[in-house]
């Protein structure tokens, strides 16, 4: 009878949804993200993935990005309200960066700077990388591309 009742709870347990709405989130991300250029005037240009961003210096060159191309980067990450949760200078191989990164950076060449104001599911999606970071949170990076190899 105990047996019978514990799978009973775990039958209903495991259908127990998720709540997390993925459409929901991207009209709601792309709301904020409207809302915040408009406040901050800012000429930004809405990619056909969500992403919104606003190249402030084209670069030079003719780099043929692929997923192994290694982009040495200066970069600063905010949330939308101005928090600030990243900044460095670091090489990565651009296949191993988050999807609105992978979208945005080959949009200039070196010696170029780009904005992208990413909406979460381009970003970490409906998980919390860490501290700083919320779920669900649209981010905000300003991009100097030095070098792509």
């Amino acid at each position: 009878m105990i047996i019978g009742l514990f799978l009973i709870v775990g039958a209903f347990s495991a259908c127990k949804k998720d709540s997390y709405d993925a459409e929901k989130q991207a009209k709601t991300d792309d709301g904020l993200i409207v809302d915040f250029i408009a406040k901050n005037s800012i000429v930004a240009v809405k990619h056909s993935s969500g992403l919104y961003y606003q190249i402030l210096a084209p670069g030079s060159g003719n780099t043929n990005f692929t997923s192994s191309t290694t982009v040495t980067v200066n970069y600063e990450g905010k949330l939308l309200n101005g928090t600030g949760f990243d900044k460095g200078n670091n090489s990565f191989p651009l296949g191993n960066l988050i999807q609105g990164w992978q979208i945005g950076i080959p949009l200039i060449q070196k010696g170029g700077r780009i904005r992208l104001i990413i909406p979460s599911a381009l970003a970490y999606g409906n998980t919390s990388p860490g501290a700083g970071i919320p779920k669900n949170a649209v981010l905000d990076f300003t991009i100097d591309l030095i070098n792509a190899q």
